[in-house]
């Protein structure tokens, strides 16, 4: 029995290996590599995804840096070029604007009205506390009353500028109120300044105030 033993043991032994093909080794692998347990700590679906985002950004950068004269350093050159050129452009235009209807700088935008109407409009947006708009009418209807007593004669284009030197020349006494008004007329509508209550309130004591000033009889008046 000893010999026996011995004889399948060495059989055991000098038996071939066995030998697996490389296909069913992948496959055994793979299905090894499946199990769940091989997988607790993978990223999530919004990790992967962002993965694949850099990845591709780090290729397109990897692509610019080598076209680009020279290389990643060139690159970064041109990047603080544009920064600062479009931070310069901002600082000296501002942000923005919406644009202003009609000519650049216009005082008056639409059809002509009167100045009774344009004072008309403003007391109404000043009712709603829209002053921006207030301002605006208000400021029309002083020129447009100017206009009407022969102290300004109607232009189209005008600006409030122009109309606040203009009539200066005939109401000496209020040139100073008149390009008060007119410098805020420039920053509410072209300048972004948020009007209030009280510029309203200087504007419409402003035609007030010109109504009962007697012109001197030069410039347009004569």
């Amino acid at each position: 029995m000893k010999g026996m033993g011995g004889l399948l043991a060495r059989t055991g032994s000098d038996a071939p290996p066995v030998t697996i093909g490389r296909d069913a080794a992948r496959a055994a692998a793979r299905g090894e590599l499946s199990k769940p347990e091989y997988h607790r700590n993978d990223p999530g679906l919004l990790q992967r995804a962002l993965n694949r985002f850099w990845d591709w950004v780090g290729e397109l950068f990897d692509h610019a840096s080598g076209t680009t004269p020279g290389g990643a350093l060139g690159l970064l050159a041109v990047a603080v070029f544009v920064v600062l050129v479009v931070a310069a452009l901002w600082w000296r235009l501002g942000a923005p604007r919406r644009a202003v209807r009609g000519a650049a700088g216009a005082l008056f935008d639409d059809g002509i009205r009167s100045a009774a109407d344009h004072r008309t409009a403003a007391d109404a947006l000043a009712a709603e506390g829209r002053w921006n708009e207030a301002v605006q009418e208000r400021m029309r209807a002083v020129v447009r009353s100017l206009e009407e007593r022969a102290l300004l004669d109607p232009r189209p284009g005008r600006t409030a500028d122009e109309a606040a030197g203009e009539a200066s020349a005939s109401l000496p006494s209020q040139a100073g109120a008149l390009r008060a008004a007119a410098r805020t007329f420039d920053d509410v509508t072209y300048g972004a300044r948020p009007a209030n209550e009280a510029m309203y309130a200087s504007l419409r004591d402003l035609d007030h105030a010109l109504t009962r000033t007697k012109p001197l009889l030069t410039g347009a008046a004569q």
